[in-house]
């Protein structure tokens, strides 16, 4: 090999051990920025994104809980019409179910004695009458013979004391024809009121007198009707205790809000009425008492016998109200979801009024005003799930609330 030979192959060699020494450093650094770059795209594929809910901040809002309780309806007043007199049914100027007036005419019964009685009462004013006549002529006719001593003071006496006797004869007589009119004005019989007819249980001809089992009717009067329903004690202490009104149950009576009226079709009465008394004495067999509310009834469209449901309002102006579609229960607890100032989730119990407004529960405790809540229907979030929360607006919430 000669010279020039032997330096170039040196060269070579010392060249291609410097490029296996830089190749052997870079493989490293390279397995490195791998190793690096891959841990990175893992962890972003590892960690799901961060969900995003609705949240709402609590805030006091004003709610009208209704309490409903059975009623049974009663007019203002039921009247049994019943005969005064012995006779037959001569006429009927009614049906059932008839609305009648004060005054007009319903029954007739045929009672020829009492028109006989008036005849002969009759008969016997004008015999008394006769008979004051004849005593007066005594008296005016014996008077001046007294006067002229002709005849004893004695006579006049007598003839005045008979005068007497007679006119005490025409008043009685006057009487007994006035209590005669009064037994034949039974026959007629009106309306005292002004109502709807009940039933009609006797027909033309038939025997009635005043001890009669049923009633010929009875008339309804229900321009004004009652509506009655009960309270148990713990209600009724509650509603006694209430420190919001007035301290008297008269007061509390006047300044209670006006009641409405649930009728058996499920619709609400037209005319609000107002609750007036409340029975003092508490029921032994059914731990209650009664209430009585009065309803106006122009047109007549409630009887008596009707049953309904009474509902009573009451303004809670600071309440807690969280939507019902937004909790869950668990076994006998109801939960909602609070979101604390790292928007990170607790599942938190909640204790709820049985009456509520609408679709909104009345919260009593458990959460507060300026606590954050899920505001839409979620399950299964664990205690401590981060989330991004989305503010909704309360009014939006509680739209169409009253």
């Amino acid at each position: 090999m000669n010279t020039k030979n032997y330096i170039y192959n040196s060269l070579t060699l010392q060249f291609s051990s410097r490029v296996i020494k830089v190749a052997l450093v870079a493989i490293p650094a390279s397995l490195l920025l791998f190793s690096c770059g891959g841990k990175g795209k893992g962890d972003a594929q590892g960690a799901p994104p961060m969900a995003t809910y609705k949240v709402l901040t609590l805030e006091p809002r004003s709610a009208t809980l209704n309490a409903d309780y059975p009623a049974s309806i009663q007019g203002l007043q039921d009247i049994e019409i019943r005969p005064k007199v012995d006779g037959f049914v001569e006429a009927i100027y009614v049906d059932e179910g008839t609305i009648v007036k004060k005054g007009q005419l319903l029954f007739k019964i045929k009672a020829p004695q009492y028109e006989q009685d008036v005849r002969t009462a009759e008969a016997g004013i004008q015999t008394a009458q006769a008979d004051v006549n004849t005593a007066s002529l005594q008296v005016n006719k014996v008077k001046p013979l007294v006067e002229k001593d002709i005849i004893s003071h004695y006579e006049l006496e007598s003839a005045q004391n008979t005068l007497q006797t007679k006119q005490a004869a025409l008043a009685q007589a006057k009487a007994s024809l006035a209590n005669a009119k009064i037994n034949l004005g039974y026959t007629t019989i009106t309306s005292p009121v002004d109502g709807v007819i009940g039933s009609l249980p006797y027909k033309l001809g038939s025997l009635v007198n005043s001890t009669t089992t049923d009633p010929l009717t009875t008339v309804y009067n229900t321009a004004t009707v009652y509506a009655y329903f009960a309270l148990n004690e713990k209600d009724l202490l509650g509603f006694s205790r209430d420190s919001t009104t007035h301290t008297s149950l008269k007061s509390k009576l006047n300044n209670m809000p006006k009641v409405s009226l649930i009728l058996s079709d499920g619709t609400t009465y037209d005319h609000a009425g107002k609750v007036e008394t409340v029975n003092g004495l508490i029921n032994a067999n059914t731990g209650s008492a009664n209430f009585r509310a009065a309803f106006a009834n122009p047109k007549g469209l409630l009887r008596s016998g009707n049953s309904a449901t009474i509902r009573v309002p009451n303004v809670v102006k600071t309440a807690i109200l969280v939507p019902q579609n937004i909790t869950y229960a668990l076994q006998d607890k109801r939960f909602v979801y609070v979101v604390d100032d790292k928007n990170k989730i607790k599942n938190v119990a909640i204790t709820t009024m049985d009456n509520t407004p609408g679709q909104f529960y009345v919260v009593t405790a458990g959460i507060k005003t300026g606590d954050k809540i899920i505001a839409e229907s979620v399950n299964n979030l664990k205690d401590g799930t981060q989330i991004k929360p989305a503010e909704v607006n309360a009014d939006e919430v509680y739209k169409g609330l009253k």
